[in-house]
């Protein structure tokens, strides 16, 4: 397991964490400095867990959201990344805390994805969706299959045809083992019929690198970690699990246009440990609905072409029981993997 702890206004060092922060908007921290620093005059600070590697879509989308989320609050916001088995070394650290609302977590439908795994690998439970009270659901994308600029597949036809004729000799990386991006790859290779190399990374933003360094061929990813990439011409795009095309990507088809049956979306929510106080979780759902609609906040998610879908309450519930079940299947289907 890896730990970093980084304050939001002061952590832009890193290159990793540069090209995070410039894809959520970097003029907009900087600029909401001043809050943060007005924020600080309670006693404690709120961990907000990313429970997944800087650079991935979790961790772009807690940092400018943690802006405005310390200032409805009036406590300062601390973005830790704790990395590990897919994101279940962080989300499990989670569900230990105090549940006083001091201890927040910024989880993708992994969350719903692990404990299935766990039963089908025959492991002791990492943890189960009733240590967690959920607070929000913030945003929803629809995965891209990704390439670089250089590779010769124009088409996911390409790339599939490809893979017939040489089985598990086409890798490909993703975010863990049963991981968000792992099990949205698996849905496309089983609908697809073909066997693919599996490199598991602990992350978004670290199997991107990999396939920009030429480590593995393909990767799926969140439309905002690709943007600045494809931006600077150094990517393809193959297709997108959305049910439509994608607004910032008109002209990249959706798979089920391209005969694949699959669809597929890596949302982020906001949870706490199971427990918190009514008042705490009323204090939470509406702090977490003012930052959700601040315009730094929407500014940065815009910048990414990540759409913000906020769902709380008996939505919510709704929303991730359905999305589980669904997914569970998909997981049934992968199997033990170790």
């Amino acid at each position: 397991m890896e730990t970093t702890v980084n304050e939001v206004k002061l952590n832009v060092g890193s290159p990793v964490r540069r090209h995070a922060l410039k894809a959520a908007g970097m003029g907009y921290l900087l600029l909401a400095a001043s809050s943060l620093t007005l924020a600080q005059s309670s006693n404690q600070a709120v961990s907000l867990v990313v429970p997944l590697a800087p650079g991935g879509i979790a961790d772009i989308t807690a940092r400018p959201l943690a802006i405005p989320l310390a200032k409805e609050l009036g406590q300062s916001v601390i973005v830790e990344n704790r990395i590990g088995a897919g994101g279940a070394v962080g989300m499990a650290y989670v569900t230990r805390q105090k549940p006083d609302g001091n201890t927040l977590l910024m989880a993708l439908s992994s969350i719903v994805i692990i404990p299935e795994a766990d039963k089908i690998s025959g492991r002791p439970p990492s943890y189960t969706m009733s240590q967690f009270t959920p607070i929000a659901l913030v945003s929803a994308d629809p995965t891209v299959l990704v390439v670089r600029i250089n590779s010769p597949w124009k088409t996911a036809a390409d790339l599939v045809r490809d893979a017939k004729a040489r089985p598990k000799a086409i890798s490909y990386s993703s975010s863990g083992i049963y991981g968000t991006t792992h099990v949205a790859q698996a849905m496309l290779w089983q609908a697809a019929g073909v066997e693919m190399l599996h490199v598991p990374y602990n992350g978004g933003g670290p199997s991107m690198t990999a396939l920009l360094g030429g480590q593995v061929d393909v990767t799926a990813q969140a439309p905002g970690v690709v943007a600045a990439h494809l931006k600077a011409g150094t990517v393809r795009v193959l297709g997108t699990w959305g049910a439509e095309r994608l607004k910032s990507l008109p002209d990249v088809p959706t798979f089920r246009e391209q005969g694949f049956d699959v669809e597929f979306y890596i949302w982020s929510g906001l949870f706490a440990p199971a427990g918190l106080p009514a008042a705490k979780l009323v204090q939470l759902k509406a702090a977490s609905r003012a930052a959700a609609q601040d315009p730094g906040f929407v500014s940065a998610m815009n910048t990414m072409n990540t759409p913000i879908h906020y769902l709380e309450g008996a939505e919510l519930t709704k929303f991730l029981e359905q999305d589980q079940k669904r997914l569970a299947a998909v997981v049934k289907a992968m199997g033990k993997l170790e």
